[in-house]
């Protein structure tokens, strides 16, 4: 466990880091539909990078300050959509994304700003964020698959969960299955499971389970992995689970903190 905690502190340096976008894609007033000129930017924003070196990646739309938030969060959710279909149709592997995500308006105080209108167009916007493999340092690896020893950690971006909820994703789900055939054919990992959470206040050490009403929404996530990969016949004896609560956050935003993360604790 104090292996596991080092080099948490060591992967959480090193994705913070990670969260400049690659690429941003800036969008006219109440539009999400793109001109010429901003389709060529995803398309040389294609052209220019190396996808086999590509583990993931993440999409995050913006709208400027004005309207209502309903509004503005459908509007940044068909930006991101525009975004991913135009990736996609120029040969994208699909299966790379794995965070759409539109995050509505990014809110300001008119009266503090100096250059509203440059202010307000740079917030209307599509962040792309790439996770490249192997890109998480030494000791944290993306894959059962890599060469493992104790105190290792394997982080997945796809195990990742909706807010208030224990429940995977299908996603997920698609992760754990690919998880559950190489550990049948790796039967010498043993593991823990630990379940995170996000924007829970400092006061409480964990969030509220909005099903069962429990604040013990880690431990309830880490267990639902724990349930899955038992039924798909990974044995109960090689897997331990635990939930961390909010004591580990990642500092890249809300999403990689509704996790689960595996710690190697024997081969």
């Amino acid at each position: 466990m104090k292996i596991c905690k080092v080099l948490f502190i060591f992967f959480t340096l090193n994705l913070s880091a990670q969260q400049k976008p690659i690429e941003t894609i800036f969008f006219d007033f109440d539009k999400f539909d793109l001109t010429e000129q901003q389709t060529s930017v995803v398309t040389n924003f294609i052209q220019r990078i190396d996808t086999s070196k590509i583990e993931s990646i993440q999409i995050y739309g913006y709208c400027d300050d004005r309207g209502d938030d309903d509004y503005n969060f459908r509007l940044s959710r068909n930006r991101v959509k525009t975004i991913q279909n135009l990736l996609v149709s120029k040969g994208f592997n699909q299966s790379k994304i794995i965070i759409l995500e539109g995050k509505g308006r990014v809110v300001l105080r008119p009266d503090t700003v100096d250059n509203l209108k440059e202010t307000r167009s740079k917030n209307r916007r599509v962040d792309l964020i790439v996770i490249n493999k192997n890109s998480f340092g030494k000791g944290v690896h993306n894959s059962f698959k890599n060469k493992l020893k104790v105190g290792d950690k394997v982080y997945l971006d796809n195990i990742l969960f909706d807010i208030g909820s224990s429940k995977l994703t299908h996603n997920s789900k698609k992760e754990l299955d690919k998880i559950a055939t190489i550990l049948q054919h790796q039967k010498n990992i043993q593991f823990e499971i630990r379940g995170h959470v996000c924007c829970t206040p400092e006061i409480y050490g964990d969030g509220i389970d909005k099903e069962t009403k429990e604040r013990r929404l880690s431990w309830n996530r880490a267990k639902t992995v724990f349930k899955y990969l038992l039924s798909k016949k990974v044995s109960s004896g090689r897997m331990t689970f635990v939930g961390c609560g909010n004591k580990y956050p990642l500092g890249k935003g809300d999403n990689y903190d509704r996790r689960v993360e595996f710690c190697i604790t024997e081969i």
